[in-house]
């Protein structure tokens, strides 16, 4: 108890270097670190969610094939994040980094690109979990719509009354959030093990399960395969997000330098192995191609017809009760990200969304805000039916920008930087320059079209999203912000409490 206790000191005294006061408590073991990030992640979520888009844009190539090449990409961007982490463990992270190797501006923009991103992950969620949610009650209940204009508007009612109880939830503090992502990290490992043993021992294989997987390209978007494919990656790069949390919940993780910048690459590493493992035995047991598109949910369809009704239904509902898990998860980063951007008093009423709640310490005011951006995000889901796939792309986009910012921005300074207690060494540029320039392509890929014939109801509205946030800000920012946010604040005063993260003459 002593050590932990001089651990937390540790953490408090480097909090006050930067410039801030410890007003969150801090209740979360390196495990829990990894755990919220490894549990935004979700792979019972991200990978089946998502399921069916990459079987319509790729076939089984975008589970064998794009799964693994994206999660190695995607991990040179942890292993750069998890670098600057370490210098830096507060909440908010990304912006805070931006704003200390790049200036005001660039954190102000990085913190609107995570705000965006997060929001929209958020949505794309907990969207995606009442659309499971939908296909199950609909199994048992065939009364309740499951597609059509009247399914969307279950969908959406589902969703709204998922995220409210996710929103209860942390509101009762962070020790229960701590503890409830702990329980969700070794639910998903076990729920993806019961999975996948269930599907290759007591269930019949494709006959050619290699030939299966890795040869069969086949895109229904319209489009060329080759483009399909690339289309596809969506299915995992989506997946691998949300796993800046770790650095969010800096502030109340004890060894924060050490857990936050860890648990930010072990989640991925961890994700990509055992996601991996889920996807290769849920598309190894497919009985049909055609029949899984055009089913209500390829997931269920999978476990259904190959474990029977029964079995497969309680699968799903493993799934879905790690979804819950996930945007329960989310919303906690998210809250966490407006709670200290607004410290810094970089959002609208900041005042408001920085408020702590004195029972359970957590900026209540700030996860209430949370999800009513992620609803009113999902609402143009009632009438187009690729808004989920737009939603995805939108916090895709918004997230992976944010994390690679701090990143480019760390190797602009090159050596100057002053690396933390987790370092890369001598491998630090290559892996840098390579996570900037993957970020760089899936940006400008998940901005396409991802149907043809290309009409009102099949238009990725993600480019046109992002002209109006562009088109927004930038004015913003000229006009007025810079004006006024220089970046973070003090909230303590000492000569002494500097942290730069930068050599000296810098």
């Amino acid at each position: 108890m002593a050590d932990i206790r001089e651990v937390i000191r540790r953490d408090e005294e480097l909090l006050r270097k930067m410039g801030y006061r410890q007003e969150l408590k801090r209740a979360f073991s390196g495990f829990s670190n990894f755990a919220v990030s490894f549990t935004i992640i979700s792979i019972l979520s991200g990978c089946l969610t998502l399921y069916s888009f990459g079987l319509t844009s790729a076939g089984t190539l975008a589970a064998s094939i794009g799964w693994p090449i994206v999660g190695l990409f995607v991990l040179t961007v942890a292993l750069g994040m998890a670098e600057i982490a370490s210098t830096f463990p507060t909440a908010g992270g990304l912006y805070y980094w931006a704003s200390k190797l790049g200036g005001p501006g660039w954190g102000w923009f990085t913190a609107w690109f995570n705000l965006l991103g997060q929001v929209a992950v958020t949505a794309g969620i907990d969207y995606g979990m009442a659309i499971f949610i939908d296909a199950l009650l609909n199994e048992f209940f065939p009364a309740i719509p499951a597609t059509g204009h009247r399914g969307a508007v279950a969908t959406l009612i589902i969703f709204a009354i998922a995220m409210l109880l996710q929103a209860c939830i942390n509101y009762l503090g962070v020790n229960v959030v701590a503890a409830l992502t702990s329980v969700s990290a070794w639910w998903h490992m076990g729920g993806v093990l019961l999975i996948v043993v269930s599907l290759v021992f007591f269930a019949p294989l494709h006959p050619h399960p290699l030939h299966f997987l890795f040869t069969t390209g086949h895109s229904s978007s319209g489009f060329p395969d080759w483009y399909g494919f690339l289309i596809g990656l969506l299915l995992a790069q989506y997946t691998f997000t949300g796993f800046d949390a770790s650095a969010h919940v800096s502030e109340e993780t004890v060894g924060a330098d050490r857990s936050a910048p860890r648990g930010i690459v072990s989640s991925v590493w961890v994700s990509l192995v055992a996601g991996y493992v889920l996807l290769l035995g849920l598309t190894a047991s497919l009985p049909s191609l055609s029949k899984a598109m055009a089913s209500t949910n390829p997931v269920l369809y999978i476990l259904t017809t190959r474990l029977g009704f029964s079995v497969g239904t309680a699968l799903f509902i493993v799934a879905v009760v790690a979804q819950f898990f996930c945007g329960t998860a989310s919303i906690l980063s998210n809250s966490r990200m407006i709670y200290a951007f607004s410290r810094d008093r970089g959002l609208p009423l900041s005042r408001l969304w920085h408020q702590i709640n004195k029972n359970t310490h957590v900026p209540g005011n700030a996860i209430w805000l949370a999800i009513s951006c992620a609803f009113v995000l999902a609402l143009p889901a009632l009438w187009s039916t690729v808004i989920y796939a737009a939603v995805t792309s939108i916090s895709t986009i918004g997230l992976f920008v944010a994390y690679v910012i701090p990143v480019y921005l760390r190797r602009r300074h090159g050596n100057k930087f002053q690396p933390g207690s987790f370092n890369l060494g001598r491998w630090s540029g290559f892996i840098g320059w390579t996570a900037v320039i993957w970020v760089v392509f899936v940006c400008i890929l998940f901005m396409l079209p991802t149907t043809r014939p290309i009409t009102a109801a099949t238009f990725n509205f993600t480019p046109v999203v992002l002209l109006i946030v562009f088109a927004f800000l930038v004015p913003w920012y000229l006009l007025s912000v810079r004006h006024w946010f220089k970046g973070p604040i003090r909230q303590v005063d000492d000569a002494a409490a500097v942290v730069g993260g930068l050599s000296p003459q810098e």
